[in-house]
């Protein structure tokens, strides 16, 4: 089929594929990106098609596939939304009061005895608010490097804050 025959076959099946799109979509405003994103695929696609069979069928098979990846998609930005609004750490911009919060003077001494490679990222991205990717630019290694050696420093730095906080009450029970 010639591609001047094939879109004037495409104009003809519009309004079958408007009220397919509109009954798919629920609006007009999203049924009409889906007919246009439709038709644009079929002219990409255009020498896929065989000649002598239904052309509406294979539109409707568009049609359908770039609704289903659609709903799809806006399903996993709503999940991933809905994370976000409920866990803090999600947040990909930190709130002002957050950054260079004061430390305690154990939590300083605690800090200080990190061992070099976690102290560095933990000031670099909890007490100097980098983002993963600036603190890997700055220590020159890879995000992964960043992300695992946080992990890592912010385990030790709590066990060792619990153990000071448990030898300093230690003798208080004894007196």
């Amino acid at each position: 089929m010639t591609n001047v025959a094939l879109r004037k076959d495409l104009e003809g099946e519009l309004p079958r594929l408007r009220a397919q799109a509109r009954h798919l979509c629920g609006n007009e405003s999203d049924a009409r990106d889906l007919v246009q994103d439709t038709m644009l695929r079929a002219l990409v696609y255009a020498d896929s098609f065989e000649r002598g069979t239904n052309l509406h069928a294979w539109l409707a098979q568009i049609l359908r596939s770039i609704f289903v990846s659609r709903y799809r998609r806006s399903k996993r930005e709503r999940r991933a939304l809905d994370r976000l609004a409920s866990d803090p750490c999600g947040w990909p911009q930190r709130e002002s009061s957050q950054l260079n919060p004061p430390l305690g003077g154990r939590a300083a001494v605690a800090l200080a005895t990190l061992p070099d490679p976690f102290r560095r990222v933990v000031e670099l991205v909890d007490l100097g608010g980098l983002e993963y990717v600036d603190a890997a630019r700055a220590l020159a290694v890879p995000v992964g490097t960043v992300m695992s050696r946080l992990y890592r420093g912010r385990r030790i730095l709590a066990a060792r804050l619990e153990d000071r906080e448990q030898r300093a009450e230690s003798p208080r029970r004894a007196a």
